[in-house]
């Protein structure tokens, strides 16, 4: 039993080297294959791509188009904060 728990030859651990690279190589192959696919269709659709798939923005870099809402104290309808308009409804204060 002891004998089975033992170190395995130099041979297997080669074999297994060769086989973790060649899958590792392998996945890196079939991702720059889909990032090539993928900036030839965006050139394609008339618009470049914008970054590389490997670089992503951190969240605070890119801009969040969001406004405040507020409730209107008459009906409760949530609207814009800042340049709200009328409603049409009576007592509205916008």
């Amino acid at each position: 039993m002891a004998a089975m728990f033992g170190l395995p030859s130099l041979q297997k651990l080669l074999l297994l080297g060769l086989i973790v690279a060649a899958v590792w190589y392998g996945f890196k192959v079939a991702n720059r294959v889909k990032e090539s696919r993928e900036r030839q269709n965006a050139q394609q659709r008339g618009t470049a791509a914008r970054r590389p798939a490997r670089k992503s923005k951190a969240p605070d870099e890119e801009a969040i188009a969001a406004e405040d809402m507020v409730p209107c104290p008459k009906c409760g309808a949530y609207v814009t904060a800042k340049g709200s308009s009328n409603c049409g409804k009576p007592d509205c204060p916008y």
